[in-house]
């Protein structure tokens, strides 16, 4: 089992998770978050940002079913521009549904 995060420009999630929905992909998480990447944030005339509004996606799924995961994910939030977001892949040891003790997803 694997718990995938992706962080993203906040204006692709409802596709990105339209997509994962479409695969069958329904369980996740989404976090509004703030961050920075290489860029370290961005300039507009004489302002800048330091950290940026993205949005985490978090979900746990098979360990199969990963690469299927992070090509929608990379397809659907992909725009070829610096700040597109990040992806991160951890293993995950156990998982319980808290309401009936069931292990696993």
């Amino acid at each position: 089992m694997k718990m995938v995060r992706a962080i993203l420009r906040p204006e692709w999630t409802e596709e990105v998770t339209d997509g994962l929905a479409e695969a069958g992909y329904y369980s996740l998480t989404k976090i509004n978050v703030f961050g920075r990447g290489k860029q370290k944030g961005i300039t507009v005339g004489d302002v800048h940002y330091d950290e940026l509004a993205k949005t985490m996606i978090m979900m746990a799924v098979e360990d199969e079913a990963v690469d299927e995961v992070i090509k929608i994910i990379s397809g659907k939030a992909y725009t070829g521009n610096m700040g597109d977001g990040k992806i991160f892949v951890n293993t995950v040891e156990a998982a319980y549904t808290i309401s009936s003790g069931e292990k696993g997803l």
